[in-house]
């Protein structure tokens, strides 16, 4: 079995990632037990409730601020107390921020009543008996109190118990408002100075280290675009200091920008996720910016289109549930059953030459016809894979990469076997003996030179409520791809195979030099309140060489040549 992870979820958008991450792991654990090649020990721990029943729960810590945990309250108990919890979980006990509970898990017992609380009593779940499926009834409900209207907090559609020492609420700031909010990197930073709050994370932090048999490490969710880029520094400076040798892997979450956005807050984000990556960066075995937005520069750019995907970028929620199925599938690697790889593994693997900088890819959907091989599908796609970058850079099409992991899931083993049978290979992939060996020949093809590792899984991504059903009618309920929707029909998609990569890619040199030059241009002394909290400009000045030096990384020859002109111009 893979050693346990230890996850962190700083701030609103990387809980509202979290939220349908820790939904797609409630839905994993009620699939069939033979279908689970991802262990669910890795992320939950267990428990034993009142009737001596097996019970799950994350292994997570949240910070949140006052107001932004909605209807759970700060020790995330339902009503009876947690360590004799035994049921569903259908309300909570309060607001953090005072206000009345928001009732999103009471009018979702009869839409979503299996998926809540049950999901975490049992390793395996309650499956359903075979072939069936949610009633569209149920499904119709479940989508109007999950729409966009009716979410305004990840916890909104949290479908999963949490432990009391999950959500530390912290209540110097303000969720939302026009003032008193977690602005700029300096507050994130000198919060995570007071004694207190120190004190408060690693006692959470030592009561779950100090159940796991093996601890492979972090998986660290932080908001890029404000003052959480602070505490998320600090945080991983505390996790690396505290446990040297364990894994760190941090995702710089941030959403789709709008042109709306006002100026003030369009510079703090671009001066939060130079000072974040950097940090980040610093302290962590690997760090992903993680985004649907086309940029983090000062102009935004048109949100990641998906061909079978029809979402308002508009909605967290909706971006947030994209994320997370890309999210589920690239760190499958130190979650597989059967693997002996662990975190730092897979950090190794991408980080070396000073790149701790990867990039994200994602097919949400894998474009796969129905009944057509691995072979067949992979073939239609040989100039090109198709994934989308979902690392806020502008280039959205790669030649090559240095390292790169990839996970393809949701394609049944016996897939590799040709739809064209009897007849001579199409292809050189038609001549490969497994599923796994198809997708390393075609990795190969692509990226030449390329340190590939890469797996394939049968078991899918499961998109039960309270996952958006925001698909295009050409899937099947597996999320395979018809010619054409059917007559009548209002199934959900229940499940979706997925293609996903982390690449250590010449991208980022795209991505992170356009950033620089971004705040190069800009006249920070125009903006004296972000550096009212303990950001000096010399500081900042610091950091900005260092994001230069980080995105020199990732430069090609050309790219270099093009770097060394700019420096004499200087």
């Amino acid at each position: 079995m893979p050693g346990e992870a230890v996850t962190l979820q700083l701030g609103q958008f990387a809980g509202c990632v979290g939220a349908h991450w820790w939904g797609l792991q409630a839905a994993a654990l009620r699939s069939p037990a033979e279908a689970a090649e991802l262990s669910p020990a890795a992320l939950f721990r267990t428990g034993r409730a009142a009737g001596g029943r097996e019970t799950l729960t994350p292994r997570l810590v949240a910070l949140e601020l006052k107001g932004g945990v909605g209807a759970v309250s700060p020790g995330g108990a339902g009503p009876e107390a947690p360590v004799a919890w035994d049921g569903e979980v259908a309300a909570y006990l309060e607001c953090a921020g005072g206000s009345a509970p928001r009732d999103a898990g009471r009018r979702t017992e009869d839409a979503s009543s299996d998926v809540k609380g049950r999901s975490s009593t049992s390793l395996q779940g309650a499956s359903r008996a075979p072939g069936t499926s949610p009633a569209p009834s149920r499904l119709a409900v479940s989508q109007e109190v999950y729409s966009g209207g009716s979410v305004q907090v990840w916890s909104d559609y949290l479908n999963v118990h949490l432990h009391p020492k999950s959500v530390y609420v912290i209540r110097q700031y303000l969720h939302d408002g026009d003032c008193g909010c977690l602005e700029a990197f300096g507050q994130g930073e000198s919060l995570l100075q007071d004694p207190g709050c120190v004190e408060e994370l690693e006692d959470r932090l030592h009561f779950y280290v100090e159940e796991c048999d093996y601890l492979q490490g972090f998986q660290v969710l932080c908001d890029l675009h404000n003052g959480f880029s602070g505490v998320g520094a600090k945080v991983t400076e505390l996790l690396h200091d505290e446990y040297s040798g364990k894994g760190i892997l941090t995702w710089g979450l941030t959403p789709v920008t709008s042109d709306e956005e006002d100026c003030q807050k369009n510079f703090y984000r671009l001066m939060n996720a130079a000072l974040g990556i950097v940090h980040l960066t610093s302290h962590s075995s690997l760090f992903c910016p993680l985004s649907l937005g086309g940029s983090l520069g000062i102009k935004p750019q048109p949100p990641v289109a998906f061909p079978y995907i029809n979402y308002d970028a508009s909605l967290n929620y909706h971006s947030s549930a994209i994320l997370a199925a890309a999210l589920d599938t690239l760190t499958a690697p130190y979650r597989l059953c059967s693997s002996q790889g662990s975190m730092m593994h897979l950090a190794e693997t991408l980080n070396f030459c000073g790149r701790k900088v990867v990039a994200a890819w994602a097919s949400v959907p894998f474009p796969a016809p129905h009944g057509y091989s691995l072979a067949d599908t992979l073939c239609a796609y040989q100039e090109d894979v198709p994934w989308k970058l979902l690392s806020s850079c502008r280039e959205q099409k790669v030649s090559c990469c240095f390292a790169q992991s990839v996970v393809l899931r949701g394609i049944h083993k016996e897939s590799h076997i040709s739809s064209c049978r009897g007849k001579q290979p199409a292809s050189p992939l038609h001549m490969c003996d497994s599923t796994e060996e198809i997708l390393q020949r075609y990795l190969h093809t692509l990226f030449p030179g390329a340190f590939s590792t890469s797996h394939v899984l049968e078991q899918p991504c499961h998109t039960l409520p309270p996952y958006p059903q925001f698909f295009s009618p050409l899937l099947t309920r597996q999320g395979f791809l018809q010619d054409k929707p059917p007559h009548h029909s209002s199934a959900a998609v229940e499940s979706i195979p997925v293609l996903a990569a982390l690449q250590s890619s010449p991208v980022l040199h795209t991505l992170l030099s356009s950033l620089y030059k971004d705040l190069q241009k800009l006249n920070t002394r125009r903006w004296p309140s972000f550096f009212s909290a303990g950001i000096e400009q010399g500081d900042f000045q610091e950091a900005l060489e260092e994001l230069r030096t980080l995105s020199q990384c990732y430069e090609t020859g050309f790219e270099a040549d093009e770097s060394e002109d700019e420096a004499d111009s200087d």
